[in-house]
């Protein structure tokens, strides 16, 4: 039985571990055990908050296995990105060139990446990893969906627009045709290197990254190939958003071209369907209900699929999903379809 909960002190040891089986372009998860140590810290402090306005605090969630107690995954909420060290990216923009002095005339449109730089930003989701063997079976649905539970909830927390950087084309060994065929020649270091060196501070991007526009054309066809594509692995994570709402709006990432996904926290489709109210009955068979993924609506936050059968703003739920989650008959609750209705 899988819950999705807030990270705890006492998940260091485990979460490292799992972090460990992540593979390359996971930006957010190739950090050191005191760096996550240090993440956990500031993730109990922003859950510990009565109120909080977004101002980049992360908020650390963990998958656990009840039957193992293990924990097989995990995935983040960043309040706010930007700020002291701004988000980068490229833009990919059109450029036109005319000539009618020709004959005939030439007209050439041209794709072109401009850096992006990004002081007051949108909340992020990411960080994002499931166990492999755990992989299919609605699972890493019900992992990325826990959070917009959480999100609904406590809205004030986050700004309105949330975006998700996604991993792009990076092979098993860490190389990526993008940072080959541009990054490398500013950096002069690999892509394994610069990945690690994001999660300790951003600096060296603005010292080193070049300030004028990059024209596509002029790239490599394997670097041009990958612009704006996600790794193998990682398109059922950007199907699962896409259906909940988020778009491509030309932003990818500078090192290896992944593309960035918007959609605004009012739209997000699991927050828009999402259904809030209280417990009035806790049984041990709900009879003519449905399976939901079911939330404890708290700071202290839980989430687990649970049968479910509304009536109006109340609602009874299993015995089993009752414990799971620490509810009560009177206490608040938040549920969402693990699909929306229109998926087969």
């Amino acid at each position: 039985m899988l819950v999705v909960r807030r990270v705890q002190e006492s998940d260091l040891d485990p979460l490292f571990e799992l972090i460990q089986k992540s593979e390359y372009g996971l930006t957010t998860l190739k950090i050191s055990k005191d760096e996550l140590e240090s993440r956990i810290e500031k993730s109990l402090f922003a859950f510990s908050q009565k109120s909080s306005k977004p101002s980049g605090q992360p908020y650390v969630f963990v998958m656990e296995d009840l039957n193992s107690g293990k924990i097989v995954g995990t995935c983040s909420i960043y309040s706010k990105i930007g700020g002291f060290e701004p988000m980068y990216s490229y833009e990919i923009k059109e450029s036109v060139h005319k000539s009618d002095d020709l004959d005939p005339p030439v007209e050439n449109t041209m794709q072109v990446l401009h850096l992006r730089e990004e002081h007051n930003g949108p909340t992020e989701i990411g960080s994002l990893f499931l166990s492999p063997e755990y992989w299919g079976n609605g699972h890493g649905r019900l992992l990325s969906l826990s959070r917009f539970l959480f999100m609904a909830d406590f809205t004030e927390r986050f700004e309105e627009e949330v975006v998700a950087e996604m991993r792009g084309a990076v092979d098993k060994d860490g190389k990526s045709p993008l940072w080959t065929a541009l990054g490398s020649h500013f950096f002069q270091i690999g892509f394994p290197k610069a990945e690690t060196l994001t999660s300790q501070s951003k600096k060296f991007i603005a010292d080193l990254m070049p300030k004028h526009p990059i024209y596509i054309p002029l790239l490599p066809k394997d670097a041009r190939e990958v612009i704006g594509q996600v790794h193998e692995n990682t398109r059922p994570a950007l199907s699962v958003l896409e259906k909940e709402g988020f778009e491509y709006r030309n932003l990818v990432d500078i090192f290896d071209g992944g593309p960035t996904v918007h959609c605004q926290m009012s739209e997000i489709g699991a927050i828009k369907r999402s259904i809030a109210g209280t417990i009035g009955a806790i049984e041990k068979e709900v009879v003519g209900g449905q399976q939901q993924l079911v939330s404890n609506a708290k700071l202290d936050f839980k989430v687990c699929l649970g049968d479910t059968n509304w009536d109006g703003a109340r609602v009874a739920i299993d015995q089993v999903t009752a414990l799971r989650l620490g509810l009560k008959v009177g206490d608040k609750v938040r549920a969402v379809d693990l699909r929306a209705k229109k998926e087969n």
